[in-house]
């Protein structure tokens, strides 16, 4: 079944609106926009969680709503609405219009269509039920209490969503999206004496549980929790200073993501706010720096078959060679910056409004063995795993907290440190990365990023990379 029988289904069959006189509400209420779309949605969404031997949470949600988006010239009117009522949304109709007022615009013309399709359509909430998903979550607990006597806490969990839109635009233009996304997560805490230290490790992806719910699947992913565990548990005070960072491959991407991926955004570039404003087609990073977003990588957490206005997603190449050569657009920034959108048009739900948003964003191999980088550091940092960080985008300042980081001593990885924070402007960084490793990977399938009170599911990637000159902030006296 296509998504749009699919789609059609949920929304004029079983919602009971029709097809016919929805279209010419959303004529109506665009008539005089330069922009527009109906957002349609329907969502459904799970999630348990197991902690100490005890389901301490357990949830299953269902959503359904629309939003009505008219743009004139920079302005947009939004409403949405759970109410899924052709009545309601001619009341939309006439909140949007008012943006309108006295303008007469052209409607820009709408995206064209794809025929990809980069992931299955299955909802994976119907795979397992309530007693398997704890069963699954308690096994968890039990293997990490088996495989280490020092295991204090074990909080596993998991998580899926069926989410299927559809995108209507004057003129009877309509196009859908049947979007599967799951995770599983693992953390735990190991002590000795009257020391704790943490762990986790996440998986997840556009897919149906069954990649990740295997015995061999979960086991490790539960020993890669409780490795970092037990590394952290060994940990010195990371000592201050500027020095030579060594980032490992994959997840350390988010780094890249913060500092340099939002500021990347169109519209960010539109209001010259990003510290990137105005620089295209200059050196903006060392050469052999070359960063993208690619939408289209199959069943990637980050990817999306069409971005939420209907344009198909696309592989956009940000950074090529250190040289700035693109930004992620809609399709309002887009018009606006005399471009064509990207396929970067995100928001979290119906009640949301789109912006320029990431997909899986990543930086391509280089042409070093990451022993050979990690050799030719005599004293530094090597940093394999982060947790939260934040970046200003109009100064491209940014701060990282890593959860797993090593001393570099001759070239020769040492003692693991904690309370390490990488402080650094992004634009910069980029001028003062020095090796690229041919190791690239892409992160496991667990970013969710924020922008302006929206959340939505990306991926990050990268290769070794080494940095000269960045600021370490440590704990050390």
């Amino acid at each position: 079944m296509s998504d749009l029988s699919t789609t059609d289904e949920l929304f004029f069959n079983r919602a009971g609106l029709d097809r016919t006189r929805t279209e010419g509400i959303v004529d109506d209420a665009l008539r005089d926009a330069d922009d527009g779309e109906l957002y349609l949605e329907y969502c459904q969404a799970e999630s348990v969680t197991y902690d100490d031997g005890r389901v301490r949470n357990a949830s299953f949600d269902t959503m359904q709503g629309f939003g009505l988006r008219a743009i004139a010239d920079e302005a947009t009117g939004y409403s949405h609405s759970a109410e899924l009522t052709e009545a309601a949304i001619k009341r939309a109709g006439d909140t949007v219009r008012a943006v309108q007022t006295g303008h007469s615009g052209t409607l820009a013309e709408g995206p064209s269509g794809t025929n990809q399709s980069l992931y299955a359509d299955e909802n994976p909430l119907g795979q397992m039920g309530f007693e398997a998903k704890v069963k699954l979550l308690a096994d968890i607990d039990a293997y990490a209490r088996a495989r280490d006597p020092r295991v204090r806490q074990v909080t596993a969990s998991i998580a899926g969503e069926w989410q299927a839109v559809q995108i209507i635009r004057p003129g009877g233009f309509r196009v859908a999206d049947i979007r599967p996304l799951v995770r599983l997560n693992v953390s735990v805490v190991v002590g000795e004496g009257d020391r704790m230290e943490s762990g986790g490790h996440g998986v997840g992806g556009r897919e149906t549980y069954a990649a990740f719910i295997q015995p061999d699947a979960w086991r490790a992913q539960t020993d890669e929790a409780l490795r970092q565990a037990a590394v952290n548990l060994e940990s010195v005070a990371a000592p201050a200073g500027e020095t030579t960072v060594v980032l490992g491959p994959g997840w350390p991407g988010v780094l890249l993501h913060e500092a340099v991926g939002h500021g990347l955004e169109g519209d960010f570039n539109r209001k010259k706010t990003s510290a990137f404003a105005g620089l295209m087609g200059e050196r903006v990073a060392s050469p052999g720096v070359t960063i993208v977003d690619d939408g289209t990588i199959s069943d990637r957490r980050g990817s999306i078959t069409i971005d939420d206005e209907g344009t198909a997603s696309s592989r956009t190449v940000l950074i090529e060679d250190g040289i700035l050569v693109g930004y992620m657009q809609d399709r309002m920034n887009a018009r606006l910056m005399g471009v064509a959108a990207t396929g970067n048009g995100r928001r979290q739900s119906f009640g949301h409004a789109p912006m320029p948003r990431m997909t899986n964003t990543y930086m391509l191999a280089g042409d070093k063995d990451p022993a050979e980088i990690l050799a030719s550091v005599k004293n530094g940092l090597y940093a394999v795993n982060f947790g939260g960080g934040q970046v200003d985008i109009t100064s491209g300042k940014f701060v990282f907290s890593c959860t797993e980081a090593y001393m570099v001593e001759n070239g020769k990885i040492g003692a693991p440190v904690k309370g390490a924070t990488l402080i650094g402007n992004g634009p910069d960084s980029m001028t003062r990365v020095a090796m690229i490793g041919n190791d690239m990977a892409l992160d496991p399938g667990v970013g969710t990023c924020g922008k302006d009170g929206q959340s939505v599911p990306v991926g990050v990637g990268q290769p070794t990379m080494r940095i000269d000159g960045l600021t370490v902030g440590g704990t050390a006296a």
